[in-house]
């Protein structure tokens, strides 16, 4: 088995890697009776022998759980939300040797915790990814969890990106960056996210963008169900659309539901690494496949079932309407229509009893509505995990390669110019020691050459052309 450590950076970060490591302990909880550690655990866990005196404790190869650490490092330059997470019920899953805060935050600038915080805090937080690489046997990725808007996920979420390609270049680097909604109440997002895009075009191995007003809609017809007054169309109170805290209701944190979802996203995604499968995709297997060009590994992330997230009560989805709604708009994470665009490739991550024939009998259903590059006509992989969500029967998550992306960036860049063009805002970064005008010409180039990438590709779809016959060669 191999290991992975989770970076999670900012407000945003923080709340959904906390909502990802609450949610894992369960699904691991559901399958490990017996409270042994095992190879499934170790992929994301540690298993600590904290009777050490030096306050980090000695890890135990097997045998008994004793006391369980996650792979993490956690980093914020406001305290509130890492000191909300060692006061909630996680609180003996990380320890200060993991931690990373500060008091004053970032501003909403991207200079303040690319530049600033980055270059104040590099050194330690070098120290803490060392760390936590010291105490995995087989170190198999990085996922980075930030947001795109604010000041420290846009701009310390980069740099630590950065950083990580430096230290551990041969180390897949998996980020889950969540996009601001056009209605974002931060002024100043377009340019952080802008900003932040070059260093994720350069130093990500895989992006799984995720944005916020998707998320509302998908929170938004969860409710719907829960509310339609079916029989036992009801979210249970201790669901994983919620933090256990009294359902979808006034009682629950803001972003909660909202945070869950990009937590389910993580769970479906690190499924094969954590538990066995009769076709265990290996996470570096992903970048393998779905990336042929390395600027363009943007993917679209999509779930079902959506009550998956709500526990809601309704009988199962059929297997095959399952598939069909993994390429429906409803289900992503991102406002796009793949099947307007391009596929360059499509990975399809099953969990639960399912059978290869259901996999590839879907595969073949579904091919002919979707339009793949002429040159990856079979562009397609395949994952089947055993253990489903908890609650469930089987889940899908399927990730796709996907020029539909480009209408997010191109929204993205209209709104950096309707500032930049006025110089709004700019002397806030300007201010700041390492900061000059030339980041954001460059960040808005960088932008503009990777749409115009994704276009040329576009350009190529009314060229398509059908296979030419083969021989059939009986198996």
């Amino acid at each position: 088995m191999t290991q992975s450590i989770v970076v999670q950076v900012g407000q945003c970060g923080n709340q959904v890697g906390c909502r990802f490591w609450d949610l894992a302990l369960r699904e691991h909880a559901h399958v490990n009776k017996k409270g042994i550690y095992d190879e499934a655990l170790s992929s994301f866990f540690r298993n600590v022998d904290t009777r050490r005196n030096d306050g980090e404790g000695s890890d135990i190869a097997g045998g008994k759980i004793r006391c369980l650490k996650a792979r993490a490092v956690l980093i914020d330059m406001e305290e509130g939300v890492v000191n909300e997470i060692l006061q909630g019920p996680l609180r003996d899953v990380f320890d200060s040797t993991q931690l990373i805060t500060d008091v004053s935050g970032s501003g909403n600038n991207w200079a303040v915790g690319h530049k600033m915080y980055g270059s104040a805090y590099r050194e330690q937080i070098v120290e803490r990814l060392r760390k936590a690489a010291e105490h995995c046997d087989c170190l198999q990725c990085f996922f980075l969890i930030h947001s795109m808007g604010g000041g420290t996920g846009s701009g310390l979420g980069s740099c630590v990106l950065n950083l990580l390609e430096e230290e551990f270049p041969d180390v897949c680097r998996f980020v889950t960056a969540v996009y601001p909604s056009a209605e974002d109440d931060v002024i100043t997002s377009p340019y952080n996210s802008v900003l932040a895009m070059q260093e994720l075009t350069e130093h990500a191995d895989c992006v799984l963008p995720v944005e916020n007003q998707s998320l509302v809609d998908i929170v938004n017809k969860i409710k719907h169900m829960a509310h339609t007054g079916k029989p036992g169309s009801v979210i249970k109170k201790d669901s994983t659309v919620i933090s256990g805290q009294g359902g979808v209701s006034k009682s629950e944190k803001p972003f909660d539901a909202m945070n869950n979802i990009v937590a389910n996203l993580l769970l479906n995604l690190t499924s094969s690494a954590r538990f066995e499968g009769s076709l265990n995709m290996d996470l570096n297997e992903i970048t393998m496949n779905l990336v042929p060009f390395p600027r363009l590994h943007y993917l679209v992330s999509s779930l079902t079932p959506l009550y998956t997230l709500a526990d809601v009560s309704i009988p199962t989805r059929r297997l095959d309407q399952m598939f069909t709604d993994a390429f429906s708009k409803d289900h992503q994470l991102i406002r796009a229509d793949p099947k307007n665009s391009l596929y360059l490739a499509c990975a399809l991550m099953v969990r639960g009893n399912v059978q290869v024939s259901d996999l590839r009998r879907n595969i073949e259903r579904l091919k002919p509505s979707l339009p793949f590059i002429s040159w990856n006509q079979e562009g397609w992989k395949t994952g089947l995990c055993s253990v489903p969500p908890v609650g469930h029967s089987h889940s899908l998550l399927a990730l796709a390669n996907n020029t539909c992306v480009k209408p997010t960036f191109i929204d993205l860049k209209d709104r950096f110019m309707r500032l930049y063009k006025k110089k709004a805002h700019l002397h806030h970064y300007l201010h700041v020691e390492g900061m000059e005008q030339g980041c954001f010409t460059e960040a808005l180039s960088s932008l503009s050459s990777l749409i115009e990438e994704y276009s040329q590709l576009d350009a190529t779809k009314n060229l398509l052309v059908p296979d030419a016959p083969r021989m059939n060669i009986a198996t």
